[in-house]
């Protein structure tokens, strides 16, 4: 192929016909010839007589300009033109296409499959051998080359991974190169980042052969870990550091009250020009603070633009209550002053009277030598316990001296106790104060130090009992327990038979004391675990992070070593998400603390070419028709020279000639029908709606009521979307894209079914819509309506969308409904059902009553309803969510846990089935039952 810029030709020999311009300019020049000059006497008579019509004796030089044209045009489209031809690469041995396959390829990895696709497509018109190379999932040995059309089979089963390539792994993949017999090229598509290894890697596959580079130029941004300092959160990012300056903001995502995720928070991260990295604080109260699950980037898809949170940032609210603080003391002898110096790091603290801590519900209450508590308090502190909380008790002179727990169990103690104290140590007892023991197995204490110089002078002691000894965490090392614990509810109750302060133990003033507080969970470790603290444990995967951002909960993969953990660096055996170990949540990061971004620098041995590529465009059909509309100008323009226009069948052919030069057939149009006549113009038909009832009526399409929320709108269409891929996939039905239909405009009687989600201040609609939905139901449309509040208080009017529903339906020609039987046709259109499950799984699903007189066969009773289907299925389950895929047909949103949660996820695939099929075939399902009674009359 001949190339000249932009331009290509296949067949470039041909236009060396172009030299021939000027003969045919010559020969064109002579038509019509000049005439024959002859003397004749008679001319005489026509002296003085006027020619009104002139010829010209050479053709005009507009005519031979166009007849020109057309050779030129003819040429050139036969000698193939071809607009951003492709250059074939050189090379016929194999070829290495090599991906990072990391996050940052996340964004536009359908581009870079697509472009491995062609090179790969490239390589087997050539006859070349391929392979295909992830380097986050590198292959065990040297690459295999195998056909190129197999190569293509294998690209829909890469995806990114949410990691970069281990340094090591590289070097040894390198290293295995050598031992490849011959060479090969390589593409190599990369994400634009350097890290540790490129150059070893990049001298071995140079080493084989050509080397040609793809990337993208595009700046990449990810989010470093959050952190606390002095009270608040600090965010940083980093960014590749070209470009000027920039602001990028980050999303504080969470729960709220109602469990329902949200945007907490929001900040803005300001990158100065050619700056790298970019921090902001953010300040926020502990309830909320406590609340947020990650930070990212807003429209970032990418597993870099995610901040998991754990243990470490969320703070927990401990509340401190003394018993006798109506003295005023020293502050080393206060009870609560171990407490503050030892949590105030981690946790925040609430002090005040019993029943106002109570009030302010904290994670932890930590009593300090409190004896007496009132009944309703007592009462609101069982209840609390109950529901979660974590009652913790120190003993005291009042606790000691106190009919407490003596006779019988007191339920906000964990044992019982004998009347008075134990001294163990001093001029007036009886021994030398005792030491700790190591702490056993089975306590939450189990692997910490004791230090020998902590030591007990005194203590309140627990009575012998069949339970003692399941509730001992800790003891002293003649056995008397120091620390008990009891269950009670969710929560449980803990006793330290000890003061808070120094008075009976050393213990408050070491070190153990704050790791005792930390296990216990009291408060919040700010610091990540150490390698030696890590060693030997076991972290469960409760989530894990995809390259897109997506966060997938997990609940049947292998524990992975703490040791693997501590080196904080993700792999394909630790992906980035959380983990789970006996106290507390550890999360990995895509982006380490420490992690820069530094965008590679290639050799000028190696060629660099961008991510997009202009497509091939031939242009020889469009030459060769500008040719022949150049050629029938010039009939035309050569008949009006003659003056051959002038007659009738001039006329014709010259009608037929512009006809063929300005028609244009388009095959997509129907031929229309005649227009009654009409003493007035009927109106133009509007484009948008011919064009919305051809899309809807070309196709069975699913269609959900549009509500002006846009993100309820968005999961709708991607719930319909799942919906109508499993159709494709498992029945008859092959519904097109699903559509949104807005009642006020649109005609909804092109649409089986309507997926009405109601959100509680969507727009009541209008009477001409109420109208045209009443039609829709009438002529045996079906509406699923959806209140999506099943996880709160299901159908009805203890949610504001039940109360929405009811205003909606107050104007719609709904019958009488009862709760969907255990016989229904919807149990068996497609698949055998009895729940109706979707995100949520509440069985009050509401479908149109049977007819009281509904008759008995074989135990099923046959609905003569509206052509056997009920026009309207009510329900709270929020069934968009759990059909809802994304453009790759990956779930959406998370539905319940592990393999139960898909479980569900695969029954509301088969609901949404037995719908649709439920609509399209009416009663045939209930007809089935009558079968036996028909054979048995024909066969009478």
């Amino acid at each position: 192929m001949w190339t000249l810029g932009p331009l290509g030709f296949t067949a470039p020999w041909l236009l060396v016909a172009l030299i021939a311009l000027p003969i045919l300019w010559l020969i064109l020049r002579a038509v019509p010839p000049a005439p024959i000059r002859r003397r004749f006497p008679g001319v005489a008579l026509l002296l003085g007589l006027e020619d009104r019509e002139a010829q010209a004796d050479r053709t005009p030089w507009w005519l031979m300009l166009i007849r020109l044209l057309a050779v030129v045009a003819v040429i050139l489209g036969f000698a193939g033109p071809i607009l951003n031809p492709q250059e074939d690469r050189a090379g016929s041995g194999p070829l290495l296409v090599l991906l990072d396959g990391t996050w940052a390829d996340a964004r536009d990895w359908p581009a870079r499959m697509d472009r491995a696709e062609t090179l790969l497509a490239e390589a087997a018109r050539d006859g070349r051998t391929a392979a295909v190379v992830a380097l986050t999932t590198p292959p065990d040995g040297a690459p295999v080359f195998n056909d190129a059309e197999a190569a293509i089979q294998h690209l829909p089963n890469l995806a990114p991974q949410p990691w970069l390539p281990d340094a090591e792994a590289d070097a040894a993949w390198a290293e295995a190169l050598s031992g490849v017999e011959g060479g090969f090229d390589t593409v190599w598509l990369s994400d634009g980042l350097a890290r540790e290894g490129h150059e070893a890697l990049l001298q071995a596959i140079e080493d084989k052969g050509a080397v040609t580079v793809v990337q993208a130029p595009r700046q990449i941004v990810a989010l470093r870990p959050p952190r606390f300092e002095e009270g608040r959160i600090v965010l940083s990012a980093v960014r590749t550091p070209m470009g000027p300056a920039a602001e990028a903001p980050v999303a504080a995502i969470g729960l709220d009250p109602a469990g329902t995720e949200r945007q907490l928070a929001t900040a803005t991260l300001n990158f100065e020009a050619g700056a790298g990295e970019a921090e902001v604080a953010l300040e926020l109260p502990a309830e909320l603070r406590n609340r947020v699950t990650r930070f990212e980037l807003p429209g970032v898809r990418s597993a870099a633009a995610m901040a998991l949170t754990d243990d470490g940032l969320r703070r927990r609210e401990v509340g401190l209550v003394a018993g006798g603080q109506e003295r005023e003391q020293l502050d080393l002898l206060d009870p609560l002053h171990y407490l503050r110096e030892a949590l105030a790091p981690n946790a925040d603290l609430v002090e005040g009277p019993l029943s106002d801590v109570i009030l302010a519900n904290p994670d932890v209450i930590a009593l300090a030598d409190v004896a007496q508590i009132s009944d309703g308090e007592a009462e609101d502190l069982m209840t609390w316990v109950e529901e979660g909380g974590l009652l913790l008790r120190f003993a005291g002179g009042r606790l000691a001296s106190s009919d407490l727990a003596r006779t019988e169990e007191d339920p906000l103690l964990p044992v019982r106790l004998r009347a008075g104290g134990r001294a163990v140590g001093g001029a007036m007892s009886w021994g030398e104060p005792k030491a700790l023991a190591p702490f056993t197995e089975g306590s939450p204490f189990f692997g910490l130090a004791v230090p020998p110089d902590v030591v007990v002078n005194a203590q309140v002691v627990a009575q012998p009992d069949p339970t003692l000894a399941e509730r001992v965490v800790a003891q002293l090392t003649d056995g008397t327990p120091l620390v008990t614990r009891k269950e009670m509810g969710e929560g449980q109750v803990v006793l330290f038979h000890v003061t808070a302060n120094a008075e009976w133990s050393t213990l408050p003033l070491s070190g153990l004391f704050v790791s005792m507080l930390e296990r216990l969970a009291v408060s919040s470790r700010a610091a990540p675990p150490t390698e030696v603290e890590l060693e030997g444990t076991t972290w469960v995967p409760e989530a894990a992070l995809d390259a897109y951002g997506t966060l997938t909960e997990l609940d049947t993969q292998p524990g992975v070593p703490g040791e693997r953990l501590a080196e904080d660096r993700p792999g394909p055996d630790l992906r980035p998400g959380l983990y789970a170990g006996e106290d507390r949540r550890i999360a990995v990061n895509t982006i380490a603390a420490d992690t820069t971004l530094t965008p590679v620098a290639w050799p000028a041995s190696v060629t660099v070419e961008g991510l997009e590529i202009a497509r091939e465009l031939p242009l020889k059909g469009a030459l060769l028709a500008f040719a022949l509309g150049l050629l029938l100008t010039d009939v035309l323009a050569s008949l009006l020279l003659s003056g051959r226009l002038r007659t009738p069948r001039a006329g014709a052919v010259a009608g037929l000639v512009l006809t063929v030069l300005v028609w244009h057939p388009d095959p997509g149009i129907a031929q229309e029908a005649p227009v009654a006549p009409s003493s007035e113009e009927a109106p133009a038909p509007d484009p948008e709606a011919e064009s919305f009832a051809l899309a809807a009526t070309e196709q069975v399409v699913l269609a959900h009521v549009l509500t002006g929320d846009q993100e309820v709108d968005d999961m709708a269409a991607a719930g319909l979307q799942g919906l109508s891929n499993t159709l494709w996939q498992r029945t008859a039905v092959e519904p097109a894209a699903p559509m949104g239909v807005d009642l006020e405009t649109d005609e909804v009687a092109f649409f089986p079914f309507l997926y009405w989600p109601v959100t509680a201040d969507m727009p009541i609609p209008s009477r001409a819509a109420y109208d045209k939905v009443n039609r829709y139901l009438a002529g045996g449309g079906m509406i699923l309506f959806d209140t999506r509040d099943a996880d709160l208080g299901g159908f009805g009017t203890a949610t504001p969308e039940g109360e929405r529903l009811q205003a909606i339906a107050a104007g719609l020609d709904i019958p009488a409904l009862e709760p969907i039987p255990a016989d229904h046709v919807l149990t068996r259109t497609f698949y055998l059902l009895q729940a109706f499950p979707g995100r949520f799984n509440d069985p009050e699903i509401w479908v149109e009553a049977s007819p009281p007189d509904a008759e008995l066969a074989e135990g099923m009773p046959f609905r003569d309803l509206n052509d056997g289907v009920t026009p309207v299925v009510i329900g709270g389950n929020d069934w968009a969510a759990a059909w809802a895929v994304d453009e790759y047909g990956t779930p959406l949103l998370p539905v319940g846990r592990g393999m139960a949660g898909e479980q569900q996820r695969e029954f509301a695939l088969r609901f949404g089935v037995n719908l649709v099929m439920h609509v399209l075939t009416g009663n045939y399902k209930s007809d089935q039952v009558h079968v036996p009674a028909l054979l048995e009359r024909l066969g009478q």
